[in-house]
């Protein structure tokens, strides 16, 4: 099987382009572990009001605003990790929720803190840029999703966005 470490010029594109092509894309680790991604989840610039980026740069969120192909890591509910991956121009703060995938023996890794758990991502990762020298990095195994086989449905837990911003069809996932 060949596999092409994704650089990050894959993923310095506008998020919804990013997000629909990681799907079928592989996230993998140095010690061998990797998941296809199934479910990823878009967050588009200042304006998107259910983004961490809404109220401009912070402690937390100067990752977004760095340059693509970086991970922004955080901390919810008091108990879990969250990966995503800085995507479009530096500056304009935009990243991609990673929220499932499948193992390579096929079973199901359901949920962004259990992938997170799965792949052993915490703190150390946030700021770091996907590749082999950090340890994490994406790879393309040649998965083709075809557009029919994408579902892209509203985000998960950002009712505090509004209306507008919550109904936005940007979770997309890989139809079973």
């Amino acid at each position: 099987m060949k596999r092409k470490i994704l650089s990050k010029s894959f993923f310095d594109r506008p998020t919804l382009v990013v997000a629909r092509e990681l799907l079928g894309k592989y996230i993998a680790r140095r010690n061998g572990i990797a998941l296809m991604i199934t479910e990823v989840e878009a967050y588009d610039g200042p304006l998107d009001l259910a983004s961490h980026a809404r109220r401009g740069i912070t402690p937390r969120t100067k990752v977004m605003f760095g340059p693509a192909g970086v991970f922004y890591v955080y901390f919810t509910y008091g108990m879990h990790w969250m990966v995503n991956i800085v995507t479009g121009p530096k500056d304009y703060p935009a990243a991609i929720l990673i929220r499932a995938g499948i193992k390579e023996d096929g079973t199901p890794v359901t949920g962004p803190a259990r992938l997170t758990k799965y792949l052993n991502i915490n703190k150390e990762q946030n700021g770091k840029c996907a590749g082999k020298t950090t340890g994490l990095w994406f790879e393309d195994r040649s998965v083709r999703v075809a557009r029919s086989k994408i579902i892209a449905s509203k985000r998960i837990g950002v009712e505090y966005a509004g209306r507008v911003w919550a109904g936005k069809p940007y979770n997309l996932k890989i139809a079973p």
